[in-house]
C-alpha cells in the first residue's frame, strides 16, 4: 500500500491497517489520529508533524522512521521497534512504551507525562537531553 491509498482509505472512515507494508512512505503532518497500524512495517517511514494519537502501533517495525514533531499522545507502542528513529519534539503524552525497543534513537525535547516506559529504561538507549515528564 503507499501513502496516497492509505490517506484515501482513511478519509473513507477505515482505520484498520493491520500488518500493513508501508516502508519508505511519506506522511508528513497526515492527520491519522485511532488508527490501527499494528505489526505493520513502517521502516523509514516519515510521519513528521503527523497526529497519531491514540493509534494502535504495537509491534510495528519503525527502524529509522522520522517522527519529528509527531503526535503520539495515548498510542500504545509496546513492543515496537523504534531503532535508529528520530523522536526529537514528538508528544507521547500517556503512550505506552512498554518493552519498545529505542535503541540509538534520537529522543530530544519529548514530552512524556505519564509514559508508560517499562521494559525499555533497562535498553542501551542514547537518552534524552531534553525532556519534559511533568507540566
Amino acid at each position: 500500500m503507499n501513502a496516497d491509498e492509505l490517506l484515501k482509505r482513511y478519509a473513507a472512515g477505515e482505520r484498520n491497517f493491520h500488518e500493513t507494508n508501508l516502508r519508505e512512505a511519506s506522511l508528513p503532518e497526515a492527520f491519522l489520529s485511532h488508527i490501527n497500524l499494528a505489526c505493520a512495517n513502517l521502516k523509514e517511514i516519515n510521519l513528521a508533524s503527523a497526529d497519531l494519537s491514540w493509534a494502535n502501533l504495537i509491534g510495528a517495525n519503525l527502524k529509522n522512521a522520522c517522527l519529528l514533531m509527531t503526535q503520539l499522545n495515548w498510542a500504545n507502542l509496546s513492543g515496537a521497534d523504534l531503532t535508529f528513529a528520530r523522536l526529537t519534539g514528538a508528544d507521547l503524552i500517556e503512550a505506552n512504551l512498554e518493552n519498545a525497543n529505542l535503541s540509538v534513537a534520537k529522543m530530544i525535547s519529548l514530552t512524556l507525562p505519564g509514559v508508560n516506559a517499562r521494559g525499555f529504561l533497562d535498553q542501551s538507549v542514547n537518552l534524552p537531553v531534553d525532556v519534559t515528564t511533568s507540566e
